[in-house]
C-alpha cells in the first residue's frame, strides 16, 4: 500500500467541499452573513439578506422608498457581491 505526503488541510479542503457539494451552500452562507460587509453599514441598516436561490439574491428592504432607491443601484450591488466573491454567484436581486 502506498501512501502520499502529508498535506496542508487548507489545499485539500476546497477540493474535498466541492466533492461533497458542500461548497455551494458555505458560499451562500458566507454571502448572507457577509452582506452589510458588502454593502456598507448605510444600505445593511436598512436591508437583510434572507437566501441565495438559483443567482437569485433575496433582500428584505425596510422600507418602500428605500426599496425604489435599490432598485436604482442594483447592478451595482449584484457587482460588488459578485467581485468579493471572485466569480458570478449573483445574477439578479429580488427585493421585497
Amino acid at each position: 500500500m502506498s501512501r502520499s505526503s502529508p498535506r496542508r488541510l487548507g489545499s485539500v479542503l476546497p477540493a474535498l467541499l466541492e466533492k461533497l457539494g458542500l461548497s455551494v451552500g458555505i458560499r451562500n452562507h458566507q454571502l448572507l452573513d457577509r452582506w452589510g460587509e458588502i454593502v456598507g453599514p448605510k444600505i445593511a441598516e436598512v436591508t437583510s439578506a434572507e437566501r441565495l436561490t438559483d443567482g437569485k439574491l433575496w433582500i428584505s428592504v425596510s422600507h418602500p422608498a428605500w426599496r425604489t432607491e435599490l432598485t436604482f443601484i442594483k447592478q451595482e450591488l449584484i457587482d460588488k457581491v459578485n467581485d468579493t466573491f471572485g466569480e458570478k454567484i449573483v445574477s439578479d436581486i429580488i427585493f421585497r
